[in-house]
């Protein structure tokens, strides 16, 4: 919700009331992400939606649009220890993406951190890496800061043009 939420809100509501905020989210039909399991268990997680749903990005200098087209955001990604570095991240990326072209967008954005390997605990990698990003097929759209891409999918093609693609990734 850290994104989604002025910052005076988030810590206002922080613990409780932001998952309530979030739970209103889910319940409004709206689907603020994907999921992946392993068997019945979630093991990772892909924060995704149109970019004016996430007040944070808003506020962002380093952030801030790429140009004036219409984009969906991914804001978090999140891999579960025992599941990483098994090439989830770019599945989830992968599901993200057709979950955007299924709600009829253009462009799916991320804003993954790039630093050296070990240089980055885990838990500071948060919007995903990357060379995960780049795997999924996104491409860097601009960079305002060293370690921090604008990255870009264009659904149907850099024009916009449409094209055809074999198998649609699937979901978790």
């Amino acid at each position: 919700m850290s994104w989604r939420l002025p910052r005076s809100q988030f810590e206002k509501q922080k613990g409780p009331g932001n998952k309530r905020a979030f739970r209103r989210i889910v319940r409004s039909g709206q689907t603020p992400g994907v999921l992946a399991y392993a068997g019945g268990t979630p093991v990772g997680w892909c924060s995704v939606a149109p970019r004016p749903r996430f007040s944070f990005l808003e506020r962002s200098r380093v952030l801030a649009p790429v140009d004036e087209r219409a984009v969906w955001s991914v804001t978090c990604l999140f891999v579960a220890r025992p599941f990483r570095r098994r090439g989830l991240s770019v599945k989830l990326l992968k599901a993200a993406v057709a979950l955007g072209r299924r709600q009829g967008g253009r462009i799916v954005e991320g804003y993954p951190v790039e630093v050296p390997r070990d240089a980055l605990p885990d838990a500071f990698a948060w919007t995903g890496l990357a060379a995960a990003y780049r795997r999924a097929g996104f491409r860097e759209a601009e960079r305002r800061s060293a370690t921090r891409p604008i990255m870009r999918y264009y659904i149907g093609g850099r024009r916009g043009e449409t094209r055809k693609r074999r198998g649609t990734p699937r979901l978790y």
